[in-house]
């Protein structure tokens, strides 16, 4: 082996062993995402698309730019993931129709009741297969993992985001959040900042999971028609 092939190899090798340092904290980022995912997400797929990422972070980071590896990385490593969750690509325009019809559904249904409809329940509702049921809230719950910025501006629905930089976005979603009630504000922040489960939510603030799934999903909706509208 000639003294080069002998660097770059030993390169790799150490640049190899900064990703395994590692796994254990991307292992533990895909436990975190995934218990806010809907089951048919596996978290094997999760951890693989994380590792790979991981790696090839390791294998071009420059020490000299970035004194903590795991700083640069971490936020790149948990977009890969949500990159893989776009590409799953369950939420058409299609049934992102008929996830409105089954979230307003679900608001008639609760103001009756103290949970929600189950899908069966929903099917007869609607009058449409129980499958679509299934699938359109398996889609929606994947959807609301995604950045807030990602719910707001779809190619489906004008493009929000080609009209506003990312920044002017942020700060007019603060804006909006800032005239909604408290406890609203404190499910988004602890939704999306804290990224915490809605069970864990439901335990802070003492009402049911399904009631903070419809507050969550109407505060997205009235965020969406306030910033669409500038």
């Amino acid at each position: 082996m000639s003294g080069t092939n002998a660097y770059t190899q030993e390169l790799k090798h150490r640049e190899d062993q900064l990703a395994i340092q590692f796994l254990p904290a991307v292992k533990a980022m895909s436990f975190r995402l995934k218990e806010r995912l809907p089951s048919s997400v596996d978290y094997m797929d999760l951890c693989a698309i994380g590792t790979e990422e991981l790696v090839k972070l390791a294998r071009r980071y420059d020490e000299s730019q970035n004194d903590s590896f795991w700083g640069y990385a971490k936020t790149r490593v948990y977009g890969a993931m949500l990159d893989y969750l776009r590409s799953l690509d369950m939420v058409s325009r299609s049934s992102r129709r008929l996830i409105k019809e089954i979230d307003h559904a679900i608001e008639v249904y609760m103001a009756d009741h103290d949970d929600e409809p189950s899908d069966s329940e929903l099917s007869v509702i609607l009058g449409i297969e129980e499958d679509k049921v299934r699938e359109a809230r398996i889609a929606s719950d994947i959807y609301t993992v995604l950045p807030l910025d990602d719910q707001l501006g779809t190619p489906e629905e004008g493009g929000m985001l080609e009209r506003m930089e990312h920044e002017d976005l942020i700060e007019a979603i603060q804006e909006v959040l800032m005239t909604f009630e408290e406890r609203e504000q404190i499910i988004i922040q602890l939704y999306y900042f804290e990224e915490l489960t809605l069970k864990e939510i439901s335990e802070i603030v003492n009402i049911t999971e399904s009631r903070i799934s419809q507050i969550h999903k109407s505060v997205i909706r009235r965020i969406k028609e306030a910033v669409g509208g500038q």
